[in-house]
């Protein structure tokens, strides 16, 4: 991956008391988009317990056949999609007129709004296609708001240099003093992608009301700071628990590791799902198919068609 130069952290994540693991969660193997294969490691049934995040898909393969199709013409509305690349190349464009391209350690966020329709084509023939797509629940009160994107190239996501060893990319929130590519308001997500070296400790505070995961995607890690901490391993999520007296999350490399950290305020609000769109009411739901059926989602204006 091409990142930024890493800058070192200013400040340091002091936490007295660890998080440790609910449960630990194995994705499910799936398809979407025409045909690209990925595992669906947050799902609908996590969605409360998880708020304000409603799915986590994981995809990295060398296959072209498993990735080749990607994602055509596709609507949303109600949220917004955090579409983390590894590696690989996929042009984004949408019907509100934006356009991008996601490379190597890049990211874009896209607030769906009140309604966009978006593809995510593959730009490679062949190579490794490797990264994350999250959506983050969007408060009743935004929901219909204006459709919005953001391309996040490498070069935009700072790297902090951990104290102890090892390396935080910091997507969203802050870690050790350093503020990441993006803040968003009510929901405030941190998303890290930490590496660790064997053997290396990483804490990050979290304000105790925020549901918080961890997934891991290379070695293997210990979560807590007891003598029991559990184990998580590589493809595994790492659900927080939501203990009052703990002020953060203390993570061990059990062998060299990768993993994201994922924490968020819940909204506590009804959840009505239809595929890809996420309201309050099924009367929402309604409208939405309606509203869709009938083109009243966003498009691009006349002047710039």
């Amino acid at each position: 991956m091409t990142h930024t130069p890493t800058i070192a952290a200013t400040a340091t994540e002091t936490v007295e008391r660890s998080r440790s693991v609910d449960r630990v969660v194995r994705g499910i193997a799936t398809s979407d988009g025409a045909g690209v294969k990925l595992t669906r490691v947050l799902t609908q049934n996590l969605q409360r317990r998880l708020d304000p995040f409603l799915m986590l898909d994981a995809f990295g393969t060398d296959n072209k056949d498993d990735y080749i199709g990607g994602f055509p013409d596709h609507p949303h509305r109600g949220f917004e999609t955090i579409t983390y690349m590894l590696a690989g190349r996929m042009r984004h464009r949408d019907s509100a007129g934006h356009e991008g391209l996601l490379e190597n350690g890049g990211a874009q966020w896209m607030v769906a709004g009140a309604g966009v329709v978006h593809s995510e084509l593959p730009e490679q023939e062949d190579g490794r296609m490797e990264g994350f797509q999250l959506w983050l629940n969007l408060p009743a009160a935004d929901k219909m708001t204006t459709p919005w994107y953001r391309d996040m190239p490498a070069a935009a996501i700072p790297t902090v240099a951990l104290p102890s060893g090892g390396t935080v990319r910091v997507l969203a929130g802050a870690s050790h003093g350093v503020a990441g590519a993006i803040t968003r308001p009510v929901t405030e997500p941190l998303y890290l992608d930490v590496h660790l070296p064997a053997g290396q400790r990483f804490a990050q505070t979290l304000p105790a009301g925020h549901n918080a995961f961890v997934y891991v995607y290379r070695g293997a890690v210990r979560i807590g700071d007891s003598a029991d901490a559990a184990v998580v391993e590589a493809q595994r999520m790492g659900v927080l628990d939501n203990a009052g007296q703990s002020d953060g999350v203390v993570v061990t490399a059990s062998e060299d590791a990768r993993f994201l950290l994922i924490a968020g305020q819940p909204l506590n609000e009804p959840i009505a799902q239809y595929g890809p769109f996420v309201m309050n009411t099924q009367e929402q739901i309604y409208q939405t198919l309606a509203d869709f059926r009938e083109g009243r989602f966003a498009t691009i204006p006349a002047s710039t068609a």
